[in-house]
């Protein structure tokens, strides 16, 4: 047994069996019944975060959820490194095996139902004995494909409720057992039996009818619903797998003065560790030799390297862009900033409550009036004296005419098309979820490195003396530059190769760690670095060329000084340039409704100068990396539902905390797999075509659930009259799944904004 806590404690429970999200709403309200106890279930992620305080255990917390009707287990313990895995077939209760159990069941029931629906819809087909056929072939649809949804239903009812598994376990067990009554007991049965086309309207004994299609078909359309639900649905929890394998694997540890490589997980505070140019950085720590420039843009926004010697902290899974540096770890494990975001990031995927299915809402209430209606048909009949047979084949063909065929097709349908146009359009949509909040989104917070800009640095301006030539100081500059890894110097050498075209090589070079380089080229003794390193060898910055280096600091870009022969002749900007579609993008996305913000790591200067150069008026700069989930929690506060793009380590929260998340796929795979939709490409544009189609997406959705069930309300009172004979019953299904399919197929039109 768990031991009984002394205090308020809280643990995370896997829950298993849940079918929709109002499984998880009847789980939540059974263990918040429960005294000295909080809990949030999301269906998305399946599991259960609860706080449950002294008195009560783990195991009287599983009790709770089994008692409900479903499973709950302890989370995994972490696996050791490099432990084995298993190579067994996991079960429908461990990780995956719920869909590798819906995928044999969605393989077996494609199989089956087509040559089944085929043969009840095409008169042709209809060969002595074709109905025994389709009995063989529905059986092991009805009975083994769709067991989830009778599962389901046995657990709604032993609770009282009803959902859409409700709905479709009855209508297919009824259509089913209704086929078997008709094949061993009435005239269904018999040699030459067929289904004509006869559209008339008449009364029937039901004895020479099966409705085995509508049995399988049903089952196999809605089980491809929950296969590709179940898909999107696996990756919640791939943003917190992608976040930790953002950090380096293997560290070379410096352990009495010698140098062992060991895997990242067996350091230990205190150690040493060396960290080569372009190594990722193990841990988090402090330098204690050497110096260098450290690229921690994908981690905390700030698109400048920043520059670190004897004494700097460092943080783990961030790049040596420069020199060689000896580290000494500070924080190890679960403790370090990488670690802390991954549980950010858990924290707010759990505490996102699932959008309510519309499908389970309206369930609810119709499968309970359904089979009151069945129920009623089936006394009125009995009470009016037409006979035990006839009194059955109304009731059944009520329960016959609400099972939801075009019900089923409705969502999967338009999320199919939707999504594949989407995806031609470099669009990814993660599930039906995410539909929902792109309807309700007033507010979008875009990050400004790698999504509003470039990602990268590079060389905007050159200022120069009077009698100084611009292309002769790229030449000079590039050259030396071209000679240094640091990240600016690369944009000043790739910006002054792309402008004067071929390098000359330097006949000397030297790096002055965090000031610059120094060298000679073709006879000249060039300087290239902050003014500084120029104020060292006596050099001094004219008028004109620092009221320039002033000016452009005062917008947030950085200044690099040129000087050659003891004189200053130029200073250079580079900056995180704007990307040239971001104005376009933000003037879209204002037309659709949204406030967009500017959210950054970077410093308000920097900040102030992208958003008054793309229109943005809002700007919230100098955000740490876990405080940006905060901002958004702030704003949804404020009642605002905040949409989010973003595309780095650091924006991974906050993408899983907003209602919704738009990922740029030129990102980490930390921030893809954390939001909601992906943008493949790098272009802001995208994010409001993405709003767009999912907007239209839902539309469809919505206008199929609509007809589907107006149908089923149409047909309930033919049913219920005795009127439905099979011919009809089959062609209006058919023509309510045509409609479905033709209506969601009208998303292919869907085009890009010019």
């Amino acid at each position: 047994m768990t031991p009984r806590t002394s205090g308020a404690a809280r643990v995370e429970l896997a829950v298993g069996g849940m079918t929709c999200a109002s499984c998880a709403a009847r789980i939540e309200k059974k263990l918040n019944r429960m005294e000295g106890v909080e809990a949030t279930v999301n269906y998305a992620t399946e599991k259960a975060g609860v706080t449950y305080a002294e008195g009560v255990s783990v195991d009287d917390l599983i009790a709770t959820v089994e008692a409900t009707g479903y499973t709950a287990r302890r989370p995994d313990p972490p696996r050791a490194e490099g432990a084995a895995t298993t190579s067994a077939d996991p079960g429908e209760d461990e990780p995956g095996g719920e869909l590798l159990s819906l995928r044999r069941r969605l393989a077996t029931a494609s199989l089956l139902a087509a040559p089944v629906i085929a043969m009840a819809m095409v008169p042709a087909l209809q060969f002595d004995y074709w109905q025994w056929l389709s009995l063989t072939l529905a059986a092991p649809v009805v009975t083994y494909a769709a067991w989830p949804f009778h599962r389901a239903a046995w657990t709604n009812a032993r609770h009282g409720t009803a959902t859409m598994d409700t709905l479709i376990s009855v209508g297919t067990s009824a259509a089913f057992l209704w086929s078997l009554w008709a094949l061993f007991l009435g005239t269904a049965g018999e040699p030459g039996m067929t289904h004509p086309f006869e559209f008339t309207i008449g009364r029937s004994d039901g004895a020479g009818n099966i409705y085995l299609e509508a049995a399988a078909g049903v089952t196999a359309f809605i089980l491809a619903g929950r296969y590709f639900e179940a898909r999107s649905k696996r990756k919640a929890g791939a943003a917190l797998k992608a976040l930790m394998e953002m950090g380096a694997k293997e560290v070379t540890v410096v352990r009495e003065g010698r140098e062992t490589t060991v895997p990242t997980s067996a350091l230990r505070a205190g150690d040493r560790f060396l960290v080569r140019p372009g190594e990722k950085i193990a841990t988090d720590g402090t330098v204690v030799e050497g110096s260098s420039a450290v690229d921690a843009s994908m981690l905390t926004g700030e698109s400048v390297p920043v520059e670190v010697s004897v004494g700097d902290p460092v943080t783990g899974a961030t790049l040596n862009a420069g020199g060689r540096l000896v580290v000494e770890a500070t924080r190890v494990g679960s403790d370090t900033q990488l670690a802390r975001m991954a549980a950010l990031v858990e924290e707010a995927q759990s505490g996102k409550a699932a959008a309510q299915r519309l499908a389970d809402r309206i369930s609810a209430v119709f499968v309970p009036v359904v089979i009151g209606l069945a129920l009623a048909t089936l006394g009125f009949w009995l009470g009016s004296g037409a006979g035990l047979t006839t009194a059955f084949t109304a009731a059944v063909a009520v329960l016959i005419i609400a099972c939801p065929c075009a019900l089923g097709l409705a969502t999967p349908t338009a999320l199919l098309v939707g999504t594949g146009r989407g995806a031609q359009l470099g669009i990814l949509i993660k599930g039906p979820e995410v539909l929902e909040t792109t309807r309700r989104a007033d507010t979008i917070l875009l990050d400004k490195t790698g999504t509003v800009t470039t990602g990268r640095m590079t060389l905007l301006k050159v200022h120069t003396t009077g009698s100084t030539d611009e292309s002769e100081v790229l030449r000079l500059a590039g050259a030396l530059e071209h000679s240094s890894e640091h990240p600016i110097a690369r944009a000043v050498a790739e910006g002054a190769a792309g402008r004067v075209g071929e390098l000359p090589v330097p006949d000397d070079f030297a790096g002055i760690p965090g000031l610059g380089v120094q060298g000679v080229v073709e006879g000249h003794a060039v300087l290239v670095g902050r003014e500084q390193l120029l104020t060292e060898w006596t050099v001094v910055l004219p008028e004109e060329l620092r009221n320039a280096k002033d000016l452009a600091e005062k917008a947030g870009r950085t200044v690099i000084a040129v000087a050659w022969d003891g004189e200053a002749r130029a200073v250079i900007e580079v900056a995180d340039a704007v990307k040239e579609t971001s104005a376009e993008a933000v003037r879209r996305l204002r037309a659709l409704g949204l406030t967009p913000v500017l959210l950054t790591g970077d410093n308000r200067a920097v900040a102030e100068s992208v958003a008054a150069e793309v229109g943005i008026g809002e700007v919230i700069a100098e955000v740490m990396p876990q405080d940006k989930a905060d901002v958004v929690r702030k704003l949804q506060a404020e009642g605002r539902s905040v949409a989010m793009v973003g595309d780095g380590v650091n924006d991974a929260a906050a993408l899983a905390q907003a209602d919704l998340g738009l990922s740029m796929g030129t990102g980490t795979d930390a921030a893809i797999e954390a939001g909601d939709l992906t943008l493949v490409r790098g272009d802001l544009r995208v994010a409001a075509d993405a709003i767009r189609l999912s907007r239209r997406t839902l539309c469809t959705i919505r206008t199929n659930l609509f007809w589907a069930f107006a149908y089923n309300v149409a047909a309930l009172p033919l049913a219920a009259a005795g009127l439905l004979n099979p011919m009809i019953a089959g062609a209006a299904m058919a023509f309510s799944s045509v409609f479905v399919v033709g209506n969601s197929l009208r998303l292919r039109g869907f085009r890009a904004a010019g």
